[in-house]
């Protein structure tokens, strides 16, 4: 009888660390969606400092295509103006130009790379 106590007692304190460590990785988790959010809403704010509403229009549909090459583009465009090499606020037209020059960038990678491989 003592040994099923003694069992019953250590399934207990099994239950208990499992509750307190379900709890801390669930507290860890809102953690980092509450910075995760507090960086969205800070990197949104920059950007319409920085970006005219067409601008911000234009990269708002690009999105919906191309989320990964927005995301790449929204941090290099606040990088260069905080290094002081694009000064805001950034029209549609400029915004136009840094898509199109990213865009040429971006097939002559695909061409010499398509080239190499077809010469393998």
């Amino acid at each position: 009888m003592a040994e099923f106590y003694e069992e019953d007692r250590e399934l207990e304190e099994i239950k208990k660390r499992k509750l307190l460590e379900y709890q801390r990785q669930l507290a860890e988790a809102a953690q980092a969606e509450r910075e995760a959010e507090e960086a969205r809403r800070q990197r949104e704010e920059l950007l319409r400092r920085i970006l005219t509403p067409e601008a911000r229009a234009r990269l708002a549909n690009l999105r919906m295509v191309r989320p990964e090459l927005v995301e790449a583009l929204e941090a290099q465009l606040i990088q260069l103006v905080y290094a002081g090499r694009l000064r805001p606020p950034i029209t549609d037209d400029e915004l136009k130009e840094i898509l199109l020059r990213l865009m040429e960038r971006q097939r002559e990678t695909e061409v010499k790379i398509r080239f190499t491989k077809g010469r393998a």
